[in-house]
């Protein structure tokens, strides 16, 4: 039997460790975003903007056309290009935080991805290009692959770094967009401390009203260092308790008022906030409260500069600016 990521010294950094890179996909599927497409180009515009100012970002972008056109966007609002990287591969979705692989480290700096599965959420029909993507990277970085054979996104986890790791009962346990119905439990938490180095799982109730994804953390708690999590108002009341019980330092995060459109409830939160090198990306939705949770992520985040990104438009795709990156870590 293959050693595991683990027993070989592995764990997934925190993602305000330092990164190498961020990656993230260039949009093209316009079936995500119905009849509010064409701002979408230009919200990753602004993103890749900033992020292009602190880190490389690697963008996987569907054809040498869409490269071009991403190309002359990137110019026109002033972009670094030299810290931008084009990689040509076909995508079913920009979400790379949930299909891309997840990255891990040892002690001698040495780098690893692990290759989880990916079915588009146990919801969408269309994935196989995005389930390609870690075997992809694995070659196109020359890093070595662990597979372990579970269904796990990247949206659906947070890590503190030094063992711990937060999820939703929701999202891995539920049999509703079942991810693992064969892996009970405690299977899961051994797999995930198998593959990401963690060793203890912290499961919290259920995600946030209007998320399609069926619980993930990334919308409702996030550790922002080794001892404290932010956690959203529409958190299950128990939550806090859970995560005190942890020895965790909790900070409330507030919600923005709910966000609506075509008859649906979108999956707004500031919580889906992105850590870079030097900065943090914060969604906000031209709501009375996103100066509140600038204030709370700034004051947290201390060595770094907490910029808002208007994510209204991005956020009717279902998702926001964590959801839509990931890191290489240093």
């Amino acid at each position: 039997m293959r050693e595991t990521p683990h027993a070989l010294g592995f764990r997934m950094p925190a993602e305000w460790e330092p990164h190498e890179a961020t990656w993230i996909a260039w949009p093209h599927n316009r079936t995500d975003w119905p009849g509010r497409f064409p701002p979408i180009p230009w919200v990753f515009a602004e993103i890749v903007r900033k992020l292009a100012s602190v880190e490389r970002v690697r963008i996987l972008v569907q054809s040498p056309a869409l490269e071009n056109q991403a190309r002359r966007m990137l110019e026109k609002v002033g972009a670094n290009l030299d810290a931008v990287e084009f990689v040509q591969r076909e995508t079913d979705r920009a979400w790379t935080r949930d299909y891309c692989p997840l990255f891990v480290k040892n002690a001698a700096g040495e780098t690893a991805l692990t290759a989880w599965r990916f079915n588009a959420w146990a919801k969408y029909d269309d994935f196989n290009e995005d389930a390609s993507i870690p075997n992809f990277l694995g070659t196109h970085l020359n890093l070595p692959l662990f597979i372990p054979k579970m269904v796990l996104e990247g949206g659906s986890i947070d890590v503190n770094g030094q063992g711990l790791l937060l999820t939703t009962e929701e999202c891995l346990l539920s049999p509703v967009q079942a991810r693992n119905p064969e892996l009970s439990r405690g299977k899961i938490e051994r797999r995930l401390g198998d593959y990401l180095g963690v060793t203890r799982v912290i499961w919290l109730k259920h995600g946030i009203p209007g998320d399609d994804t069926n619980g993930h953390i990334d919308d409702l708690a996030r550790f922002v260092n080794p001892t404290t999590v932010v956690l959203c108002d529409a958190a299950d009341p128990s939550d806090a308790a859970t995560l005190r019980s942890a020895g965790l330092k909790v900070v409330k995060l507030p919600m923005p008022r709910p966000l609506w459109f075509d008859g649906r409830q979108l999956p707004a939160s500031y919580a889906n906030f992105y850590i870079a090198n030097g900065l943090v990306l914060v969604p906000t939705f031209n709501d009375p409260s996103d100066r509140a949770a600038l204030t709370t992520l700034a004051r947290l985040f201390p060595g770094r500069e907490v910029v808002g990104i208007n994510c209204t438009e991005l956020v009717w795709g279902l998702g926001a600016l964590h959801c839509m990156t990931q890191q290489q870590p240093a």
